[in-house]
């Protein structure tokens, strides 16, 4: 029973896991922002290229 315990306390998997969620997600976080900016300032160049034209 001590091995399989120590066996489990030693066990890194699932910290691992949780750090790559964590990345995951703020890389998501990041790119949404990033979309939302960019996409505001697109709509607003095709905007005004749109009311330019007859």
């Amino acid at each position: 029973m001590s091995k399989y315990m120590k066996q489990l306390w030693n066990d890194e998997g699932g910290a691992t896991a949780v750090e790559y969620g964590l990345m995951v997600a703020l890389i998501a976080a990041v790119i949404v922002t990033i979309v939302t900016t960019l996409g505001g300032k697109v709509n607003t160049a095709f905007k005004t290229v749109s009311d330019a034209l007859p």
